[in-house]
């Protein structure tokens, strides 16, 4: 009998040792109350996809020729460098087949120099340069870009930098000084009834042909508002694709108006 009852309480003893194990166990695994040890590192979760076309770059090769229409009018009557020179697109340029450029974005440049015609040779011209373009949502990126060839009404040229140069008046300046000979001529052959009094005329008609010709100018080089040109980038244009997300094309339009020239 008391064999039998040793054994009891020696198993008894041993079943309650094993809980208590078990119970240290699990408290070490989910320590309760403030802890003075760092936690175990977690493992990092994967880095979710970002949405695609958030970091994508649409380009715009150098050399893209974009239609622009002028703002604000140009002569060099009045411009000097720094002045400020402001144009529209009027058609739009595309890339990966969707509009990356819609007709009625903004440009923004300035004189660089201006020129006016000399009174005995010489023309006028004046020299601008493209730096800032504004899509119509706002969109605003830096450009370098110059015109190639512009459409005024008139007979202004354009190189290669940018350099609008006004038409010559040669011919204009020579009929000039016909028209005052031949003036003075008949007036001094109607006064003296002679040979002689025509050539005396003639003389001071030239004479004052030749003055009016030193005291006028050339003719100035001129821009009016709504001249058309053609721009180059001179450098690649690199575009954020989502900025130009455009949803309603249609409601950009350029102000245009037929060029008027100034009368000298």
């Amino acid at each position: 009998m008391r064999e039998h009852l040793r054994r009891g309480i020696r198993q008894y003893s041993l079943w309650t040792a094993a809980l208590l194990v078990a119970g240290a166990s699990t408290a070490a695994q989910h320590p309760e109350g403030p802890q003075s040890d760092a936690p175990p590192p977690v493992a990092p979760k994967p880095a979710q996809a970002q949405p695609r076309g958030s970091n994508e770059k649409v380009t715009v090769p150098a050399g893209t020729r974009v239609a622009v229409v002028l703002q604000n009018g140009i002569s060099t009557r009045s411009a000097k460098a720094g002045d400020s020179v402001y144009l529209q697109t009027s058609f739009p340029i595309t890339g990966n087949n969707r509009i990356v450029i819609p007709v009625g974005s903004y440009l923004r440049g300035e004189l660089l120099e201006a020129k006016r015609p000399g009174r005995i040779k010489g023309r006028g011209e004046f020299r601008m340069r493209l730096d800032t373009l504004i899509l119509p949502n706002g969109y605003t990126v830096d450009l370098r870009a110059a015109p190639r060839s512009a459409d005024s009404g008139g007979n202004e040229t354009t190189d290669s930098e940018g350099k609008v140069t006004g038409g010559g008046n040669k011919g204009k300046k020579a009929g000039t000084v016909v028209s005052t000979t031949a003036t003075g001529a008949g007036i001094g052959a109607i006064a003296s009834r002679s040979a002689k009094g025509a050539g005396i005329g003639a003389g001071i008609g030239a004479a004052a042909g030749l003055a009016a010709v030193l005291l006028t100018r050339g003719p100035d080089a001129e821009l009016p508002r709504g001249s058309t040109m053609d721009i180059v980038l001179e450098h690649e244009l690199s575009l954020d694709a989502s900025q130009i997300q455009f949803t309603n094309l249609g409601q950009f339009q350029p102000v245009t108006q037929p060029p008027v020239r100034q009368q000298p």
